[in-house]
């Protein structure tokens, strides 16, 4: 599991947000992908909210990509999104079909999720030093 991400109440402004990444397994556990499944995430509360983007995924990730943590607990309530992902796990074909999952289809859908819009990370990011992109 990628992710497990939480929210109480669909007002709050958090969640998780994966850009520009790669996301695979190491060289050490290569030889086992497709013995354990891994998917990029599951819901931890009732409104976990999770988008992953422009990110290479590789075929690790199981085609579905999400999975249901108990039941069909969240699956309604949750907002998971993908958006120009590429590489062998990232096609949508296969992926749930939860009402709460979707497949951005455009910039302005994604662009509330990069870290100059969800983080404000214009304000704070370069005082780390950490390399960063604020947009697509």
């Amino acid at each position: 599991m990628v992710t497990a991400q939480g929210r109480d109440d669909p007002n709050q402004n958090t969640g998780i947000v994966i850009q520009k990444c790669r996301i695979g397994a190491t060289s050490d556990l290569k030889p086992i992908i497709g013995s354990v499944e891994t998917y990029l995430g599951r819901p931890w509360r009732e409104y976990s909210r999770t988008v992953v983007m422009q990110s290479d995924i590789s075929n690790v990730i199981h085609p579905a990509g999400w999975y249901e943590w108990n039941g069909n607990f969240a699956l309604n309530t949750l907002f998971y999104a993908e958006y120009q992902n590429t590489g062998a796990g990232a096609g949508t074909s296969n992926r749930v079909t939860w009402r709460g999952f979707r497949v951005l289809t455009s910039a302005i859908e994604a662009q509330p999720f990069t870290a100059g819009r969800f983080i404000a990370g214009g304000s704070w990011l370069e005082a780390t030093g950490f390399p960063f992109s604020l947009g697509l």
